[in-house]
């Protein structure tokens, strides 16, 4: 009994020194709980660190292209320095190369987290934002030629050199088979391209023939509304691409469906919706600083290097401009994925045509700057050649590296066109 009693003594002093331990007999004051608030703060402060830290290497640690984001500060230093147009521009162009990268980067991220429908709304507006960007800013300034000048030169760069050197290197990795690819896609989109080439062309007839009901006010009216209609196309397009062709695509093959499944349960976003929101402001803010520099010495530095206005705007601007989706699509085309490149290539040249040059026409309109869309008959000219030869070349749904080899050489044919091409437009304003 003794040794039982001295066991339940034992018991009761533990359950009184934990009582006394969960409810002390004392009040607590502020300062003493001031230490558990303030460790709380510490650890939430070092997630947030570890958070961030995380997004700038998933973001600007994760590709050696970023080793040129110092070309960007480094063109404002120069232009704050120096006298020296030429240097700035090409600095410039330097540092809006992997922030064009990045750009489309974050955009695929937060596509993940809106959907198909929004996602495709999203692409049509960041796809080239920052060909759009520039435009912008040349409005600002009353470069209505450059603007034109720089869009087409993309249109041109994706269609003859993206795709040509896509390819080229997809047809020198299969050379032993014709690589294949979805032909109705195809199809579609160049009937939109030729509708743009129809945008486009008869305003400039109308300039040319001097058979314009009011001189001037007539093309501009026509430009104007010939903008709102490709504006409402190109909607049209996304909602086809996005809903109707998903329904078309539904196989009753089990094996195709398990790819498809599985090769979406593989896909997920490596950052989060409101860091790619986030990044998507900074980079666009990046974005739009460095090409008002490039907007403001595009004249001096095509003084300096004794190049046409024409050369740069058309073919030196666009083709470092779009240096990432240049490697996009070959690294595509390698790896046997000929749909995707020319997803990258036709689809980035529908956006211009189709979204951006409508788009530019229309904010030209609130602004006061008269933009149309008479690209002159040489530019145009151009563009109609450049569409019917690549249609042409893609009517059977094959490719090989001759077909590569192909674009190139017409790439170059024009290249050196636009070199010895002098603007009649600078030519009045001189």
């Amino acid at each position: 009994m003794g040794s039982i009693e001295g066991k339940s003594v034992t018991v009761e002093l533990e359950n009184v020194c934990l009582i006394n331990q969960a409810f002390p007999s004392k009040n607590l004051s502020f300062e003493e709980d001031l230490p558990i608030d303030h460790d709380c703060e510490n650890f939430l402060q070092d997630v947030m660190k570890i958070k961030v830290f995380s997004s700038i290497k998933t973001v600007v640690l994760s590709t050696k292209i970023n080793l040129l984001m110092p070309f960007g500060p480094l063109a404002i230093l120069v232009d704050k320095l120096f006298d020296s147009h030429g240097c700035v521009f090409l600095l410039s162009i330097l540092g809006i190369i992997p922030l064009a990268e990045r750009l489309g980067y974050t955009t695929e991220q937060l596509a993940f987290f809106t959907g198909p429908t929004v996602g495709g709304l999203i692409y049509a507006t960041f796809g080239n934002a920052t060909e759009l960007i520039i435009s912008i800013h040349a409005l600002k300034g009353g470069l209505v030629r450059l603007v034109q000048q720089s869009l087409l030169g993309s249109i041109l760069s994706n269609l003859l050199l993206v795709l040509g050197c896509a390819f080229l290197a997809g047809g020198l990795t299969c050379y032993k088979r014709q690589q294949e690819f979805n032909h109705a896609n195809a199809t579609v989109d160049f009937g939109l391209l030729l509708m743009a080439v129809m945008g486009l062309l008869f305003p400039a007839v109308l300039h040319a023939t001097h058979t314009e009901m009011e001189e001037e006010k007539s093309e501009l009216a026509l430009s104007r509304f010939t903008s709102c209609i490709m504006l409402v196309a190109y909607a049209s397009y996304i909602v086809f691409q996005v809903k109707i062709q998903q329904t078309f695509q539904v196989s009753n093959d089990q094996d195709k469906v398990l790819k498809e499944v599985t090769s979406k349960e593989e896909e997920a976003p490596e950052i989060s919706m409101w860091e790619s929101m986030i990044w998507l402001s900074i980079l666009t803010g990046g974005i739009s600083i460095l090409s008002e520099y490039l907007v403001n010495t595009i004249e001096g530095a095509s003084k300096e290097f004794n190049l046409p206005m024409a050369f740069l705007s058309v073919i030196v601007l666009p083709i470092i401009g779009n240096a990432a989706e240049h490697v996009g699509s070959i690294i595509f085309a390698i790896k046997d994925k000929l749909d995707i490149s020319l997803g990258v290539a036709v689809g980035s040249s529908i956006q211009i045509s189709m979204f951006v040059i409508p788009f530019c026409v229309i904010a030209g309109w609130m602004v006061e700057c008269p933009m149309d869309l008479n690209f002159q008959p040489f530019e145009t000219t151009s563009l109609f050649m450049t569409v019917i030869l690549v249609a042409f070349i893609l009517h059977n749904g094959t490719s090989n590296y001759f077909k590569g080899i192909m674009l190139i050489l017409c790439y170059l044919i024009i290249s050196a066109s636009f070199f010895v091409h002098v603007d009649p437009i600078s030519i009045g304003k001189n």
